[in-house]
């Protein structure tokens, strides 16, 4: 079973950033990704998607410092569901993208650092340390050679 989310996108705004009564630190902040189609009169449309996304610990602490507002990132995790009741008492259920690395791909942040010059503690967990070279990591997709008989599924 796999459970994979890869998104690239921009910044919905600034990352919020809570400190919970157990001492642990969470994030979260929205990311916008568009897909371009051409309509039946062949005028270009987007669509756009937006994704909750939620940060723990010292990456909730990273995107604190980095990530702004309408930035591009590089964000891979998991699809997380969860349920809870709202102040009306009706029980909801919430999807978002539970982080586990993410990359500023902007060239230059507003704030003058650079996605080169982001350097993460060495004694951070390693999901920390691959964030500032997980898209590198990741070749793109090309199906041009797969034949269909040799699909996992």
């Amino acid at each position: 079973m796999l459970n994979r989310v890869i998104l690239i996108g921009n910044l919905g705004k600034d990352p919020e950033i809570k400190k919970l009564e157990n001492g642990s630190t969470v994030g979260k902040f929205s990311v916008a990704t568009n897909e371009y189609y051409r309509d039946n009169n062949n005028e270009l449309q987007q669509q756009t998607e937006w994704h909750d996304v939620v940060v723990w610990r010292q990456l909730a602490e990273q995107a604190e410092k980095i990530l702004r507002k309408g930035a591009l990132v590089y964000i891979e995790g998991k699809i997380a569901h969860r349920k809870y009741t709202d102040k009306n008492g009706v029980e909801r259920t919430l999807t978002e993208i539970a982080a586990s690395t993410f990359k500023l791909l902007d060239k230059k942040e507003a704030n003058g650092i650079s996605p080169r010059e982001t350097n993460f503690p060495t004694s951070e967990p390693p999901h920390i340390a691959r964030a500032s070279s997980a898209a590198e990591t990741h070749p793109p997709y090309n199906n041009s050679n797969t034949p269909d008989d040799d699909l996992p599924f």
